[in-house]
């Protein structure tokens, strides 16, 4: 295993650009209960989208549709232009989606080394530790990630750097599209800058980012476009830079209809949220 791979994506420039992700009509129901009801979306790389919306709204499930958790009963998914299935996690990881869920999945009694390369550890005859210690700081220094050390167990690190470890895990393989759920849910305010500033460090690279968050604040700091899902369907496709807070509250509420196709959104260029206090 090395990180070599991850060195920034080939992003596209502001003419003739193809999402590299995309979902047509897509439905799921679970018993009499209809999560999603014909769902369209576009993730495009180089841009972060946020999907925004009340409790359920859809959005778990459209994860975990994407994360080969759920099937979805009807509808169409293009990656980089090809239709596919995603019958199950290790198809989506195959494809180049990565997923970070709410609860990141790290094994509190192992260091940062351990859980970065679980599952694909770096071996010949035994582990070769000095390699994966090698490559794991040089995976944190390509994301700029303050972790004082990769020998450190998980369980000392603050809730910014676990997220932080999460998101550097989900990279090794050199995804096209990266999935946040909730990544700043019980973080104080320093250590929400820091994902924040991961986020865009990940756009920056080409990544396509979908950010699932309750946190508006956050969503307007980072995203370029923001999806409003409501009831199980599309009510809002937003230029982050051309809508206001209550306008987006009022599509989550269902105080406006607002589902409609909007044009390929424009490139914008890299920003920065600025340093961690």
């Amino acid at each position: 295993m090395s990180v070599e791979a991850l060195a920034p994506l080939a992003s596209p420039g502001p003419v003739d650009r193809v999402p590299v992700l995309s979902m047509r009509g897509i439905s799921k129901s679970f018993g009499k209960v209809q999560a999603l009801d014909d769902i369209h979306l576009d993730i495009f790389a180089g841009e972060v989208v946020a999907i925004v919306g009340d409790n359920g709204a859809g959005k778990s499930t459209l994860v975990k549709i994407l994360a080969g958790v759920h099937p979805a009963d009807e509808g169409e998914i293009e990656f980089e232009g090809q239709a596919v299935q995603i019958p199950d996690p290790s198809t989506s990881r195959a494809l180049g989606i990565a997923t970070v869920f709410q609860d990141l999945a790290l094994c509190d009694n192992l260091d940062v080394v351990a859980n970065l390369f679980l599952g694909r550890e770096i071996a010949g005859v035994a582990l070769d530790e000095e390699e994966m210690e090698k490559d794991a700081w040089e995976l944190l220094r390509q994301l700029s990630a303050r972790i004082p050390s990769v020998r450190v167990p998980i369980a000392a690190l603050s809730g910014g750097q676990r997220q932080t470890v999460a998101i550097a895990r989900s990279l090794i393989g050199d995804p096209r599209v990266v999935i946040l759920d909730e990544p700043t849910a019980a973080l104080g305010v320093a250590q929400t800058a820091e994902v924040l500033n991961l986020i865009e460090r990940l756009r920056e690279r080409g990544h396509g980012v979908v950010l699932i968050s309750h946190n508006m604040a956050d969503v307007q700091a980072v995203a370029d476009r923001i999806i409003v899902l409501r009831l199980g369907r599309n009510n809002g496709d937003f230029l982050a830079s051309e809508v206001g807070y209550e306008d987006i509250i009022a599509a989550i509420t269902g105080a406006t209809e607002h589902a409609r196709p909007l044009p390929d959104p424009p490139y914008r260029g890299p920003r920065r949220i600025g340093p961690v206090a």
